[in-house]
Order: C-alpha cells, then structure tokens, then sequence
C-alpha cells in the first residue's frame, strides 16, 4: 500500500491538536500548514463526548480558547464563534466568563471547519505507530495505520488523543452492559430502559462523579442513586485568584525548572484545585435536593462515604460491590442494577504513547520544555505529546488554559529543527 505522505500527523481532533491547527496556519509556512493533517476517529467533533450534557459549563474562561492569549487578534477566537453564528449578545448579556459545554464544543467544531490549510479526516482511528525505515542511519518519517484501513507516512507526529479511561480493577471482570465509565455515559445511558433501572451506583467523590449522579437522578425518577467514595465527603474546588495564577501558561516555566521533589510537591498540593472537589454550583445542586428529599420523606439520594472497594460480581439479577468501612473495617455490600464511574484517567502515558516508547527504544516515555518526545539520536523524525505530560509541565497541561501558548512552543520547536524558511520566520516573529 502506497502511504499517504505528510509533513505533520496530529492524532485526534481535540482541544490539543485543534489549537495547534491553528498555530500552524497563523505561524508556519504555508506549504507545512498545507501538509498538516489532522485525525478523528469519530464522525464529528465533540468535547467531552461521554459528559456532554446540558446543563453543565467549563470551568475555564472563554479568554483561554485556542488561541486568545497567543493572539487576541485572530479569527479563530471563540467570541468570533460567537458573533459568526449571531449569538455574542446573548453570551454578553448572560454575564459569565465559563460558557456550558455543548458551546465550547460547537466552538470546536467551527474551528475544525474554518482550518483553511490544515486538514481534518474523521472516522479515522489510528490502530498502531511505527518508526520508519531506516535510511543512511537515519529514522526521518512514522508510519501510522488507521483503522479504514489507511496508511500515513509523516515526519513528524503531534498525539492529543488523550488518557485512558481509569477502570478500578475491581470492576474489570462485571460484564460490559453493567458498568459504564463517564467518558461513555451520554451515550450509552441512551440505551437503558429507565423502568429497569432501580438501583444506581456511582463510584468517586470529584466532579465527573458528582455529574453522574446528578444525571442520573434527573434521568430516572424511580431510582435510588448512591454515590459511593472513599474520601470523608465531598469538598469545593479550592479556587482564588492566587491558585488560579498556577495555571497561567507562563506558570509552565517556572514549574518545567523546578527539581522532582519541588514538581511532586506542588502537583500534590494543586490536586483539590483541578481533581479533587466539585463546582460549587454542582455541591449546591446536591445539597439543595437531599435537604428536600429530607422534608418530603423520599430520600433517592444518598452518599455513602469513608468506603472501600473490596471487590463486584453479579449475583442473579443484582451487581454486588463489595466493600469495606475504612472507619470500622467492617465489610458489607451494596447491591444494584448499574454502576457509573467517575473515576477518571489513568495518570501514566496512555497504551498508545507507551507502545511507541516501546518500538523505539527509549524506554518510558519523557518529553523536553517543548513537548517534543525524546527519542534516541537516530531520529530525525519528531513526535510532540500533548495533554499527558503533568508531571514536567504542571497541572494545567491537560486543561484549555494552556493550549494556545503550549501550540506556539511546538510549532516554533518544529520550525527550528526543519530549518523554517525566511518567510516563516518573520510570521512567528510577527505572531510573538
């Protein structure tokens, strides 16, 4: 199969790569914008496909779109989405900075369509990345195989797919239709029928969980709906202006240049402000309706805390988690139709940049200040991660607050290393 060539191969359509779309057309050369090609293995754009649900908003100001704080001036800012499609009043007059999510996703999709030289291919999953021949000593291209069957040739690779889903091994043996993670959840709660659901479980005690449940209980009205968690209860994001600094992209610098003992520290003490809590708007939500739920005798929600996870198998007709009162050590058990889990991502490389590292020798999987992978010095071909890399560059790397500067650092990274043409050049200076 002849491959199809390419200067750079971003794998996945999100937030990440969508950003770095953008840089590439607004800095580099035409002709590298040109040979830019981005991939989705879905059939469209959404954010935050398996949560997308109405009522929830971003925690992010709109200013940190794709491309404001590298470029206010640029049409692919999302209050130019806004006016584009004759809603700016509306989003003006609501008085927030977070818009909800469904907007910022069809922002996304706006951008994707608006790209003039950067291409979007979708339904193109990629199933595998392998390092090129080697020529004169050199490894200058990756081969990537797609699954409709396809095959790119790229020099250079940018992987903004994202983390793996974490599933709690406890929960690895249920069968699929019982257990669904939340990056799965809009679509298929679609398929169940919600005079068979009774019983709900929804296992974490942060934001995604918390969503969950709310979801849930709105979705079913006959179902009792238990949010099971470890922690004592569930707490606020701490939020201020003077932690909101620490997810400045010029934050990056100053973490990038810290010692390891200084990054695990400061990823530690950063945790409540991104993982670790709720929304206050969410918490009140919840508040607001047990305290009713208390008034009216009804009493569907319920929140069972301080609580581990012993193990879950099914039993007749019921899912049986096992537990473990982290209070007392008493064990016990909760029985229900489904279990929801808000439990995030796995917080290591995910299995498709781990297998890479594999092929290529180089061990686990680091990247420099650019985000530019390290590879053995054979390769001339360069691979930048996007989204994955907390541990060096801080805990805003997965979150919109930085991919507008973090697309300047890799396009400007990838116009040094190919030599950027006079002409290049002038428009990254003319962008800085």
């Amino acid at each position: 199969m002849q491959p199809q060539e390419v200067e750079l191969l971003a794998i996945g359509a999100g937030p990440a790569n969508l950003a770095l779309g953008i840089a590439m057309e607004e800095l580099a050369p035409k002709e590298l914008a040109a040979g830019t090609l981005i991939i989705e293995q879905h059939e469209d754009i959404v954010w935050q496909r398996g949560m997308l649900l109405p009522w929830t908003q971003s925690q992010v100001s709109f200013l940190k779109d794709l491309v404001t704080l590298r470029n206010p001036r640029s049409e692919y800012s999302f209050v130019n989405y806004l006016h584009s499609i004759g809603r700016l009043d509306d989003f003006i007059n609501l008085g927030t900075f977070t818009p909800y999510r469904s907007e910022i996703s069809g922002y996304l999709q706006w951008v994707a369509s608006s790209l003039r030289d950067v291409r979007v291919e979708y339904g193109r999953r990629c199933l595998s990345i392998e390092p090129g021949p080697v020529e004169n000593g050199e490894v200058s291209r990756w081969l990537v195989r797609t699954e409709d069957g396809g095959l790119v040739s790229a020099r250079n690779l940018a992987i903004g797919a994202g983390r793996d889903a974490r599933i709690p091994a406890e929960f690895a043996a249920l069968p699929q239709e019982r257990v669904i993670h939340s990056t799965q959840y809009s679509d298929r709660i679609e398929r169940l029928d919600p005079a068979a659901v009774q019983r709900v479980v929804v296992v974490g005690g942060a934001q995604s969980a918390a969503e969950l449940l709310w979801a849930t209980y709105q979705r079913f009205p006959a179902a009792r709906c238990t949010m099971l968690m470890r922690s004592i209860g569930l707490n606020a994001y701490q939020s201020s202006k003077f932690t909101n600094e620490l997810f400045y992209p010029s934050f990056i610098e100053e973490f990038h240049a810290a010692s390891a003992d200084a990054r695990r520290q400061m990823l530690s003490e950063m945790h409540v402000t991104n993982y670790a809590g709720l929304a206050p708007s969410m918490l009140e939500t919840l508040y607001r309706e047990m305290y009713q739920e208390r008034l009216q005798g009804t009493e569907r929600l319920r929140m069972i805390t301080m609580t581990d996870i012993a193990g879950a198998r099914v039993d007749g007709d019921d899912v049986v988690i096992d537990t473990v009162d982290r209070r007392t050590g008493r064990p016990g058990e909760l029985r229900c139709d489904i279990v929801l889990l808000g439990t995030g991502f796995v917080p290591e490389m995910p299995a498709l940049v781990k297998a890479l590292a594999e092929k290529t020798g180089t061990g686990e999987a680091t990247v420099d200040r650019n985000y530019r992978m390290r590879l053995p010095a054979s390769y001339t071909a360069n691979c930048y991660l996007q989204g994955v890399n907390e541990a060096t560059h801080g805990i805003a790397d997965s979150l919109l607050s930085v991919l507008a500067m973090r697309a300047q650092d890799i396009v400007t990274d990838l116009l040094a290393r190919q030599g950027a043409s006079s002409s290049g050049g002038a428009l990254l200076a003319n962008a800085l």
